[in-house]
């Protein structure tokens, strides 16, 4: 997985992974890395950088489900969502 850097607009991470031999983009909302702070604080960059890289497998699994339009990702990946491509 390649982390493109953060989404002002969504409050979101861009990755992108390879699924079935093609490029998949997705937004990670940074809110999943801030765990049980407050609401309106922001989790700084290597606060998120290393919760996305603690839950890799997790992120990209939920990707390829959704990639693979086999349904929603469990709680708390349900919030992912793929990027289109035009």
């Amino acid at each position: 997985m390649e982390i493109l850097g953060r989404d002002p607009a969504t409050e979101s991470y861009r990755v992108s992974i390879s699924i079935d031999d093609r490029k998949v983009d997705a937004l990670v909302p940074e809110r999943l890395s801030a765990g049980n702070r407050l609401i309106a604080a922001r989790p700084t960059h290597q606060t998120a950088y290393v919760w996305i890289a603690a839950n890799e497998d997790k992120i990209e699994a939920a990707i390829a489900k959704l990639a693979r339009g086999q349904g929603r990702p469990k709680a708390p990946f349900d919030q992912i969502t793929l990027i289109e491509e035009h």
